[in-house]
This record gives structure tokens, C-alpha cells and sequence, in this order.
């Protein structure tokens, strides 16, 4: 009888769990221990976390947003924004939980599961939370909820999201919806891109544009590689470089290649160099993203 009750008593605690960090607006945080699910299912966290690890570039930017960047000890060496964030030579790609479990954290973020991560540090007792690659703006705002419920942060990631949408919001509300407008999202130069159902896809789907990789994309990845001739034969009427950090890409650069002067985008001078990060992170600087996009859709539609 006695288990029976408890065991009720934990189902209605993580129930309420989940319900306060997946609608917004909901109570204010709730005292720990705390429990939700992220991907890797339940995850309870018995107190206020102050030796957080951030495997994740993207977790790193919302954890300093929403208030909690005094509680990161460590993160992983591509996580460079913000400046002030303690980064080390642990690796988000190929993590090692014993150089991990060397920061005594009592909170791990990550964005991955490689190298039997997750199992690794819950032998030790280490709360994990993994906050994959998000598929939607949706879905990045319930990790951003998820992240200030497990931090001691809610009301302040509550805050975060909501300004997020009413830029969002704004931004979409400006630009006309794109009737003519393609676009080439160059990821690498190799012409790796990303399809309408990806995270970056959907961001050009808020403003109507058309994707000229959906049709290359045999396999469903969602990341096709493209080659330069079908790129040409596409002619896309805009094309953003997301690799100006990783590779030096530039408008110059694109217009040199050959065959591609006969592109619109190219002939129409909307070619727009954009940043790595903000580009391919589903943090609070999505909203750069966004804007990137607007301003480029309404130039292209001119």
C-alpha cells in the first residue's frame, strides 16, 4: 500500500514536471529535486545545479541567456559565444565522460550521445540532459524552457522565449511573403545544404521561400550534397554562405566559380555571407538568423 502510494505520488511529480517546462507561461520554478524529460527520457535533478557542463554549443549561448552562465565550470571547445564562457578542450563530437567527470559536474548538456556518453555518467551519478539538434523553432524553445526548469531558471528562459517570438514574430510580419525568391543554403563548399525540413530549412519556410535542395535530397537526411551543376541549372535567385568562418567563403569567392555568373543570385549581387554559428545553433540567436533572412528575401524581391 505505502509503495503504491509513492509510487503515485512520483508519477504526479513528474507529470507536474513536465507540464511546467513544456507550456509557457506556466508556474513559477518549481524547488528541486525536479524532473523532466528531455531525449534521453527522465531526468531528475535532486538540486540546484552549480557545476554545469555544456557539451553542446548551442545549450552553452542558452544557459548564459537565461542567467545560469555562473553555474557553467566547463564547455566543450566549439563553444565560443559568449566570450566569457569557460571553454575547454572537451569534445561535444567525440566525448570522453572521464575528462568530463574530471570538472566534478552535477549537470551535463549535451547535444550528442557518442562514445556511450550518457550511460557512462549515469554510472557516476551524473544527471545528463540531452538536447539534440532541434527540427523546428518549436523545438528549440522547449529546450531553452527545458535548460532555465533544470538550472534554477525558469521565469528567465520563459522571458528569453517570449522575446524571441515577438522579434520572430515582428521580422516575419515585415518581409512580404517571398513569391519568387529560391535559395541556395551553402553549408560547405562542396555545396553540402540543408532541405525545408531541417531547422535551418523551416527558418526560409517562414518566409515563403523555396529550397532548391528538397529536390536533391534522395536519401531524407535532410543534409544533401549538392553538385555546382545542379546548383547552376537551379538558379537560385538567393544564396547564403554559412561557411565564411570554417572555410572563407565570400560573394567574391562564389562569383568566381565557374558557370556560376549565369546564376541569379550572382547576376542580382544576393549573395549573403552569414555566420557558421549563428546560422547553425538553435539558441536564443536564432533570431539573427531570422533577420538575416528577412533583409535578404526582401532585397531578392525587389
Amino acid at each position: 500500500m505505502s509503495s503504491n502510494k509513492w509510487s503515485l505520488a512520483g508519477l504526479a511529480a513528474v507529470v507536474a514536471a513536465l507540464i511546467a517546462v513544456s507550456v509557457v507561461g506556466a508556474a513559477p520554478q518549481r524547488p528541486f529535486p525536479v524532473t523532466l524529460k528531455a531525449a534521453n527520457g527522465f531526468v531528475t535533478i535532486d538540486k540546484r545545479p552549480v557545476r554545469i557542463v555544456s557539451l553542446s554549443p548551442t545549450a552553452t549561448e542558452t544557459l548564459f541567456a537565461i542567467g545560469a552562465g555562473a553555474q557553467v565550470v566547463a564547455v566543450d571547445d566549439q563553444s565560443n559565444y559568449p566570450a566569457s564562457a569557460p571553454m575547454t578542450k572537451l569534445s561535444g563530437y567525440r566525448p570522453n565522460a572521464e575528462a568530463v567527470a574530471a570538472y566534478q559536474p552535477d549537470l551535463v548538456v549535451t547535444s550528442s550521445s557518442a562514445n556511450n556518453l550518457i550511460p557512462a555518467l549515469e554510472k557516476l551519478h551524473i544527471p545528463v540532459l540531452l538536447e539534440p539538434s532541434a527540427k523546428s523553432i518549436g523545438d528549440a524553445y522547449v529546450q531553452m524552457r527545458q535548460l532555465g526548469f533544470a538550472t534554477g531558471h525558469d521565469a528567465e528562459a520563459r522571458k528569453v522565449v517570449s522575446q524571441m517570438k515577438t522579434k520572430i514574430d515582428a521580422a516575419v510580419a515585415a518581409t512580404p511573403k517571398a513569391k519568387t525568391v529560391s535559395v541556395f543554403h551553402e553549408l560547405s563548399p562542396d555545396f553540402y545544404s540543408a532541405t525545408s525540413k531541417t531547422f535551418i530549412g523551416r527558418v526560409y519556410a517562414l518566409f515563403g521561400v523555396g529550397n532548391i535542395a528538397d529536390a536533391a535530397d534522395k536519401t531524407g537526411s535532410g543534409y544533401p550534397q549538392l553538385s555546382a551543376e545542379y546548383v547552376i541549372a537551379s538558379n537560385p535567385s538567393l544564396i547564403v554562405l554559412a561557411d565564411t568562418k570554417c572555410c572563407g567563403q565570400t560573394a567574391a569567392s562564389v562569383k568566381s566559380r565557374p558557370g556560376w555568373s549565369s546564376i541569379r543570385a550572382v547576376q542580382q549581387g544576393n549573395i549573403v555571407p552569414a555566420s557558421d554559428d549563428v546560422t547553425s545553433r538553435w539558441g536564443p540567436r536564432i533570431v539573427d538568423f531570422v533577420r538575416v533572412v528577412a533583409a535578404a528575401v526582401r532585397r531578392a524581391e525587389r
